[in-house]
């Protein structure tokens, strides 16, 4: 039996999600780890987890490199094994979920909050309808897998993932790693389903950055004294926020990876702080990244605002100055109670909001939110830097 089409699962015009759809999307459903949105979640996080890791374990063992002094690294001593699968994996199939919940309603707030122009509905439409598209690609997919294996494990696994150390999934020589059985499950198996997931949501953001480019490229209809002081997209801020689990999915891979580097290799922490605050530049960037199409329009609509409450301003003042200053009004009005003030104190509030217009439909203090994020899995690593009591003692100090 063909399974629907997750277009056709929902009533509501606009209703976009940016995860349902696609091949993989399509082997969840039959292998009844997801239901049409997303449900079972707790099924699809311990089936997928346990078979990226369990024959790990189970080879490790039998080939006597799970513990003891066989290797220098045995497996469960491999801290970025068990973050890599019993963590950041989970928290890349999580991510999916949330975004989906966020992200449903969002596309059609554009229609619904009158921002596209009639004129524009039709290219507004197109782009809904290619996002969609793109969403679903089976040859993106593909690509996908094909990108994984031909540079992932042809080129670079076997010559640039090992520490240097004996270890359970292999011996490494010089320019190469000879993987144990265990190992080659790792590499063909395992490390590929990561770094598809992973990719895969890559791609899920670059389908949502075309498509606000797109949006942005069409005639919005942006107020500028909306009170979210981006002339109404603010709205586009709460989706950024939903990225959190795929942040933190992205920060636990490069700290439980920095981890075997302090543990085996004696390197510092402080020998990866390009490589630390590079990739959380990187991941905001993604995240954030597609927003920063809406500038321009932003900022013109910032221009024309101006411009207009000034000139309505202008006209209201010198009314007022006529009327209250000059003696234009009738005499006996009352200056008490007249709604002449509150007019112009309204006048002027709706200026300020013009004047206070954001450049970008986000806040610093979201940015910052998810900087938290993305540096939250690399905090434990500050341990091997300074020890526990120390750190406690000092915190102690600074609070007492």
């Amino acid at each position: 039996m063909t399974p629907e089409n997750p277009e056709k699962l929902t009533a509501e015009p606009y209703d976009f999600s940016l995860v349902l759809g696609g091949p993989l999307y399509q082997i969840f459903r039959r292998a009844r780890l997801s239901g049409s949105t997303l449900e079972l979640l707790h099924r699809r996080v311990i089936v997928i987890s346990l078979f990226a890791w369990l024959p790990l374990l189970i080879l490790s063992i039998l080939e006597g490199r799970a513990w003891g002094s066989g290797v220098e690294m045995p497996f469960l001593y491999d801290v970025d094994v068990h973050v890599r699968f019993l963590i950041a994996l989970p928290l890349l199939l999580v991510a999916e979920l949330v975004v989906h919940e966020r992200m449903r309603p969002l596309v059609r707030e554009f229609v619904a909050r009158g921002l596209i122009a009639h004129s524009a509905r039709t290219k507004f439409d197109e782009a809904f309808a290619s996002a969609q598209r793109l969403r679903n690609s089976v040859s993106a997919e593909v690509a996908m897998i094909a990108i994984v294996y031909g540079v992932g494990v042809m080129l670079i696994w076997r010559t640039h993932t090992a520490i240097g150390v004996s270890s359970w999934y292999g011996t490494a020589a010089p320019g190469q790693l000879h993987p144990s059985l265990a190992g080659w499950w790792l590499g063909c198996i395992s490390l590929p389903l990561v770094q598809f997931i992973l990719l895969r949501w890559y791609f899920r953001l670059f389908v949502w950055a075309r498509f606000l480019w797109q949006v942005s490229r069409i005639e919005l209809k942006l107020v500028p004294t909306h009170p979210d002081r981006c002339g109404g997209l603010g709205f586009l801020a709460n989706v950024s926020s939903a990225f959190a689990p795929l942040l933190l999915a992205q920060s636990a891979l490069l700290a439980g990876s920095i981890a075997n580097q302090i543990f085996f290799v004696g390197a510092k922490l402080p020998q990866f702080q390009v490589e630390i605050f590079g990739l959380v530049a990187i991941m905001l960037f993604a995240v954030v990244g597609p927003l920063l199409v809406f500038i321009p329009v932003l900022a013109r609509a910032k221009r024309v605002g101006l411009r207009e409450y000034g000139s309505l301003a202008q006209r209201y003042v010198q009314d007022f100055d006529r009327k209250w200053l000059r003696g234009s009004g009738a005499p006996d009005e009352a200056l008490l109670g007249s709604g002449d003030i509150q007019s112009l104190a309204d006048l002027g509030n709706s200026f300020e909001i013009v004047r206070g217009m954001r450049s970008v439909p986000f806040t610093k203090e979201a940015l910052i939110q998810l900087g938290v994020f993305a540096l939250l899995p690399l905090l434990p690593l500050t341990l091997t830097m300074i020890s526990l009591e120390e750190l406690l003692g000092r915190l102690v100090k600074v609070l007492f």
